[in-house]
């Protein structure tokens, strides 16, 4: 990347407090001076580019989840905040208080870059993912000073990798992450099998079928689909939908998939739900900071896709599988954790300003 204006790229201090910065929009304002412009090779226009400390975009119930799902997790309102109980009897109604990250801030890499300079032959539908690495080797200094603290040294090794929210937590399993985090998306039918025949809805069918049937008084055989090989999560996962978000030249890989053809949609336009609310410039076609990326991936798992979905006003058989796969494929499965591109900004870095280190 090059400076446009010739000068080297600085992020901005964090929000240390508010004696430090004033409020909020005070350092709202001290650190939008950090946003620059950059040029691209073989880009005519120029993209932008913010490193800096933001407020915590992701939005999970985390401990409650990984706690055998500490909860029941079918949305337990008629609708999301309606706070009337008209939901699933016992279900979680959504609060902030079940984000277990709404008091976080993190370091964000935020880079906007014109569609037309991402795309060149094909359909107009991009892949990606991110990758952290690391040097092979670190020996720590023993008389540390200032600038002299360690050695880094070694190939730089991938240790890490994120296309699709939830993938190596929730889908790989335990034996394999470390394989995942190292490895390619052209490698991924190594882990096929994983999206094919998912471990997590039978934990949720052996977890709460007894108690379904007993507070709804039915007799259902199982809660988790039955359409094996999962075809709807290769698709959702691995190849992207025909004529959403698939790619013209289709490699089986975990990466989030854009197609840069569908119109973008403004802040008070946009659905948390993505595709599955009726809204196709959402998750799972790209993912935007206010789409409700956990929910969307809980409904998924547990057959969405096995029922119609909303397009542009039409409910829609995507032909994959159907609901007598999915006994509860249409229920709102939810974290209790709300979202939406209200709590986000309208403008670059979108990403909400972070909160105080002290008041």
């Amino acid at each position: 990347l090059t400076n446009t204006s010739g000068a080297m790229f600085h992020k901005p201090l964090d929000y240390i407090g508010n004696k430090s910065f004033g409020d909020s929009s005070a350092y709202a304002s001290y650190a939008g001076q950090f946003i620059y412009e950059f040029n691209l090779d073989g880009c005519a226009s120029p993209g932008k580019v913010f490193v800096g400390q933001r407020k915590d975009p992701f939005v999970v119930n985390l401990g409650k989840t990984f706690d055998l799902v500490n909860y029941v997790p079918v949305e337990g309102d008629s609708a999301p905040g309606a706070g009337d109980q008209g939901g699933f009897p016992g279900g979680i109604t959504q609060s902030v208080d079940n984000d277990d990250l709404m008091d976080k801030n993190v370091t964000a890499i935020s880079i906007e870059v014109p569609k037309s300079c991402l795309t060149t032959q094909g359909n107009g539908t991009i892949g990606a993912w991110t990758t952290a690495s690391l040097p092979q080797a670190r020996i720590l200094n023993p008389n540390a000073k200032v600038g002299k603290t360690e050695v880094n040294g070694g190939a730089l090794t991938q240790v890490s990798r994120l296309g699709n929210p939830l993938v190596n937590e929730l889908v790989i399993g335990l034996k394999d992450k470390d394989t995942f985090s190292t490895s390619h998306p052209k490698d991924d039918t190594q882990f096929a099998d994983y999206v094919t025949h998912p471990s997590l809805p039978e934990l949720l069918n052996i977890l709460f079928k007894d108690a379904v049937n007993q507070t709804l008084g039915t007799n259902i055989e199982t809660l988790a689909p039955t359409n094996f090989p999962r075809t709807d999560l290769v698709t959702a996962f691995l190849t992207g939908f025909a004529g959403v978000n698939q790619l013209e030249m289709v490699t089986p890989s975990e990466m989030l998939r854009l197609n840069t053809g569908i119109p973008a949609k403004s802040r008070d336009m946009q659905s948390a739900f993505g595709v599955a609310g009726d809204d196709l410039a959402g998750f799972p076609n790209g993912r935007r900071p206010g789409d409700d990326v956990v929910d969307i991936a809980l409904r998924v798992v547990m057959g969405r896709l096995c029922y119609p979905i909303p397009v542009n006003g039409t409910d829609t058989d995507l032909g994959i599988c159907t609901s007598d796969d999915a006994s509860v494929g249409n229920v709102p499965f939810t974290d209790g954790a709300p979202v939406d591109a209200t709590m986000m900004m309208d403008h670059f870095p979108y990403l909400a300003t972070p909160l105080s280190g002290s008041k």
